[in-house]
């Protein structure tokens, strides 16, 4: 079945199409001709060629439907491989050769989907015209090392991923094999971020803010991450632990939101709370922050990997751990209160059990004071999680700095829960 149907154009709207694409070829074609060159070396072809291919492959289109354009482009193929062969140019590269068929199928593509064809045109142009610069980036900018990484993520994110599935699996059905990979993947990432960031604005600013942005995808993840970059750079260990506290910010920061959508009443009673956790969390990461950027070392400014997945598999080791040590206390105890159960689950996560408490508040079968408690204790069972993840993934010396702020942030959570009862 054809595309492209040419009794459903009328006059008006092939006219249109047909400028869509002589744009096009014009669009490509003035970048190209600053790239042709002068005198015998120039290249074979330049501003009319590409709006001429364009304008052929839209006319095939209209004539012929997908069998013309394909013969059209066969053609433009082949005249194309015969002056690359016949040029003078020292330049092995194909780029104009395969712009130029390119701009051909975007010229029958107008005919077809006019907006789409001048989108793709519009980033086959801004490619071609960063030539210089995307050089200079692989060649100068991007390490062997980074190349690396970059492959192992993708593979990972786009990979295995699509084939792991989406089920639980194992004792007590506690794995959800894609699950567990998505916190390899967030490691990784949040990992990648933190590099980048150290490249874009140096270690000192860049750890802090890149594990403050990360805390809204995993603050558990952020610190493992965190915690891999500390034991490869040492030097960096004041900004892992700054971003690692900076991350339960955004903790903090998400919790309000998903009370705020559950129960505006939970919200209220854990108000103060959340104020005070929040406010530790950002004095304990400013402190490191501050302290870190009075520091220089050599050894920030060397580029190095990326991540580290070794220390991404072995965070999802431990989390996976805590799923299957959550699922046999719950096989075990049974239902004895929301207290128990939002200890269990906020060994894992702390979000999902203060949501499903603000829902069981927000029925009606519990008061919002009584519904802060069993959240408390969630946050504190997941602050208990964060400090083995920060002691397994970094060390002694960064676990020993990044816990007393976590202990910080859960007490002032703790004194503040104690504040609003006071008030009341």
């Amino acid at each position: 079945m054809s595309l492209f149907d040419p009794a459903s154009l009328n006059l008006d709207s092939a006219v249109a199409r047909i400028g869509v694409a002589l744009g096009i070829g014009l669009l490509v074609g003035l970048e190209r001709e600053r790239r042709k060159g002068e005198g015998a070396k120039r290249g074979p072809a330049g501003l009319r060629t590409f709006a001429l291919a364009s304008l052929a492959g839209a006319i095939a289109s209209i004539v012929g439907g997908e069998t013309m354009l394909a013969l059209i482009t066969a053609g433009i193929i082949g005249l194309t491989a015969i002056a690359y062969y016949r040029s003078s140019s020292d330049d092995p590269g194909l780029t104009s050769e395969v712009a130029l068929v390119l701009t051909a199928l975007l010229g029958g593509l107008a005919i077809q989907r006019p907006g789409l064809a001048a989108g793709v045109a519009v980033a086959l142009t801004v490619l071609l015209a960063a030539r210089t610069k995307l050089h200079d980036f692989v060649r100068s900018v991007l390490t062997e090392d980074e190349v690396r990484d970059g492959l192992i993520f993708a593979s990972a994110t786009l990979v295995v991923l699509p084939l792991l599935p989406d089920r639980p699996v194992g004792p007590y059905d506690a794995f959800n094999p894609r699950a567990v990979w998505i916190i390899v993947i967030l490691v990784m990432a949040i990992g990648a971020a933190g590099h980048m960031a150290i490249r874009l604005l140096g270690a000192q600013a860049g750890l802090p803010i890149a594990g403050l942005a990360s805390g809204f995808v995993s603050s558990t993840a952020t610190i493992g991450a965190m915690g891999a970059r500390a034991t490869k750079t040492p030097a960096l260990l004041g900004p892992a632990v700054a971003g690692g506290v900076l991350s339960t910010v955004a903790t903090v920061g998400q919790m309000a939101v998903v009370l705020a959508a559950v129960s505006i009443p939970v919200l209220k009673a854990m108000l103060l709370p959340l104020i005070g956790g929040g406010m530790a969390a950002v004095a304990y990461g400013a402190i490191f922050t501050i302290k870190s950027a009075r520091e220089t070392s050599d050894a920030e400014l060397k580029p190095g990997r990326a991540f580290s997945p070794p220390a991404a598999l072995l965070l999802a080791a431990v989390l996976s751990g805590v799923l299957l040590l959550s699922a046999a206390l719950q096989d075990t105890f049974g239902e004895l209160g929301l207290v128990i159960g939002a200890a269990v689950a906020g060994l894992a996560d702390t979000h999902a059990p203060a949501v499903a408490i603000a829902a069981v508040a927000a029925s009606g079968k519990i008061d919002a004071a009584a519904a802060a408690v069993p959240i408390l204790v969630a946050m504190s069972a997941n602050t208990l999680s964060k400090a083995v993840v920060a002691w397994m993934s970094g060390g002694p010396s960064y676990a020993l700095r990044l816990i007393p702020g976590l202990l910080a942030v859960i007490a002032a959570v703790w004194a503040g829960a104690f504040g609003a009862y006071l008030l009341k």
